[in-house]
């Protein structure tokens, strides 16, 4: 009998958390699970989606970061972030959330420069 290993995908937007979506990774991999994420791809048009909603449905886990930035949004002008959230709610994975608990203390390079990805940030509340 083998043991099971777990994969967990890592969602967040990605330059401003790098250094944050490294230490989540080598959390997961000292957990002796899988970590899949976006840098593996670019979520940029409908066919990089559908590889993402795949790598999502084979994942055991879902962990989502959230920092000071909305993310690139899709043309229904919701992040992709947001997108993979919401799609790994709908298949019922279990999601590991992790929210700035000072998002005002973020570095303005960081952050979202303009007031509506701001808006949309704050209106993104994972629970």
């Amino acid at each position: 009998m083998t043991d099971k290993r777990y994969q967990v995908f890592v969602s967040s937007t990605y330059e401003d958390l790098i250094e944050e979506r490294r230490e989540v990774t080598q959390a997961v991999l000292e957990l002796d699970c899988i970590p899949a994420g976006m840098e593996m791809f670019v979520a940029s048009d409908a066919a990089q989606w559908e590889l993402i909603k795949e790598v999502i449905e084979l994942s055991d886990y879902y962990v989502l970061i959230v920092g000071g930035r909305y993310g690139s949004r899709t043309a229904d002008g919701i992040s992709y972030t947001e997108t993979e959230f919401n799609y790994a709610l709908e298949l019922g994975k279990p999601v590991l959330a992790f929210v700035h608990e000072n998002p005002d203390d973020i570095p303005q390079g960081r952050t979202d420069g303009d007031d509506k990805s701001r808006e949309l940030l704050g209106l993104f509340e994972p629970e």
